[in-house]
């Protein structure tokens, strides 16, 4: 299990906001931001040998700050937000390491697996990471894409995740519904995906303390990794990220 640490990026300064406000017709719900740059974190999490984290673009505006980030950590950092199949090398020739694709192999809510066997042919396998944001409903966990504002019927049942993981090199799955509420982890979603894990997966979502990750690591018997947002110290949170280094480190 691994830490995985998060620089998102909104208006062009990093935040902490919660996921389901991100609506060009709502008010942004903003539980943080900070007063550094993108590369002070990119610097830190590069201090600390912390690899795979991802910067995730909210929005239009956001593509200097986040080539900012890249830039002062090159290879260490995955990108995700907008990405699709013109602006993909753009970012991997400017210091990712992989780009993230959500709404780009789902057109129109719709999964293309076209889409996705396009993408893979430009950037090759070893540099995709599937962002499958999910919401709960009726019992089933479903894809969410278009800033989390559609529900796709795409449904993260095993086959489903079998099928993506033969097409990328990691998956990102957040849990939309307590995504930066600090509520606490999905424990439903977190067995789920540690059954049916064949390759590198990262959850984020409500992480809050270190006996959220204790119990995380138990669910998940070490299979998966986590990122960790606004409960943090370093974005305006309580839980000390020194405290989870030394978690990992253990």
């Amino acid at each position: 299990m691994r830490f995985r640490p998060c620089i998102d990026i909104h208006d062009g300064k990093v935040k902490q906001i919660v996921g389901e406000t991100l609506d060009d017709h709502k008010e942004v719900i903003e539980n943080f931001v900070s007063t550094y740059s993108p590369s002070y974190y990119a610097n830190l999490f590069k201090k600390n040998n912390l690899t795979g984290g991802h910067v995730i673009m909210l929005g239009k505006g956001n593509v200097d700050a986040a080539l900012e980030a890249l830039e002062a950590y090159p290879g260490g950092l995955h990108i995700g937000g907008g990405i699709n199949a013109d602006n993909a090398l753009l970012f991997l020739n400017n210091g990712a390491s992989h780009v993230i694709i959500t709404s780009y192999i789902f057109p129109n809510g719709r999964f293309s697996l076209e889409n996705l066997k396009h993408i893979v042919s430009l950037v090759g396998k070893e540099k995709l990471v599937i962002d499958l944001s999910c919401k709960e409903k009726n019992g089933k966990w479903l894809v969410a894409i278009n800033k989390w504002k559609t529900t796709t019927d795409f449904e993260l049942n095993s086959s489903n995740l079998k099928l993506l993981q033969s097409y990328c090199d990691e998956l990102l799955i957040h849990a939309v519904d307590v995504e930066g509420k600090q509520s606490g982890f999905s424990e439903e979603l977190v067995t789920h995906i540690a059954k049916n894990a064949l390759i590198p997966i990262t959850y984020a979502g409500g992480i809050r303390s270190i006996e959220d990750l204790e119990n995380f690591y138990r669910i998940s018997q070490g299979k998966i990794d986590f990122t960790i947002g606004s409960a943090l110290d370093i974005f305006g949170g309580k839980l000390k990220f020194n405290d989870v280094l030394n978690f990992v480190a253990r």
